[in-house]
């Protein structure tokens, strides 16, 4: 019932926040919703959505017959899936994970095996990576939104970094992009550009889109 209620003020705080923004650029919307995410961090309720949302991923990894997933390293607010992650690659030895790893700025990433008992160094942008660098060809990928939309529009950090990697992906065969987000994220219609595609599915703590 608490995080019922939480989730009903969440959505309507998203709401109004996308609204007002409908007339500014992406980055003032991103702003707002980074903020709205991290004040979110140390609010009632937060033990509860992410327990909810790791029950979300879970379900996500077993509908799939993926046996390699990349994911992401938690930064700034976002739900941290690692718990989740080595459940699921304990259950199977033959399974295997991988983070993203941007190698040249504003190109295409790679991903590196991770298990979460690898050594990690300091990647680009501050944000860890596995220190060997083995490559890793996911077939499912669990991608970080800041904001999204019932249509599975994703709005990222700005950097175009999926983007360059789903349009490189090798042998042209994509990935299930499945979008990880909290329902505060959540949009009516987000700013659309051309090259902007939807994601296969989103998962929050109370849905999947």
């Amino acid at each position: 019932m608490v995080l019922n209620r939480v989730l009903r003020s969440e959505e309507s705080i998203a709401r109004n926040v996308c609204d007002q923004s409908k007339s500014e650029p992406k980055s003032a919307l991103r702003a707002t919703l980074l903020a709205t995410r991290e004040a979110q961090r140390e609010q009632a309720g937060q033990a509860a959505r992410n327990e909810a949302l790791a029950a979300r991923v879970r379900e996500m990894l077993a509908r799939h017959e993926a046996r390699s997933v990349g994911f992401y390293w938690p930064v700034a607010g976002e739900f941290d899936a690692r718990d989740a992650l080595t459940h699921w690659l304990d259950a199977d030895a033959t399974r295997g994970a991988a983070l993203p790893v941007v190698v040249t700025p504003h190109a295409p990433m790679v991903f590196h095996a991770w298990r979460a008992d690898a050594p990690m160094k300091e990647g680009r942008y501050r944000i860890p990576v596995p220190a060997e660098e083995t490559i890793a060809v996911p077939e499912l990928l669990l991608i970080p939104c800041v904001g999204f939309d019932a249509d599975r529009y994703r709005l990222g950090y700005g950097g175009g970094y999926y983007d360059r990697t789903l349009a490189a992906w090798p042998n042209g065969v994509r990935p299930v992009t499945i979008g990880v987000a909290y329902e505060s994220g959540k949009c009516r219609t987000l700013p659309r550009e051309t090259h902007d595609m939807p994601l296969d599915a989103i998962i929050t703590e109370s849905r999947m889109y």
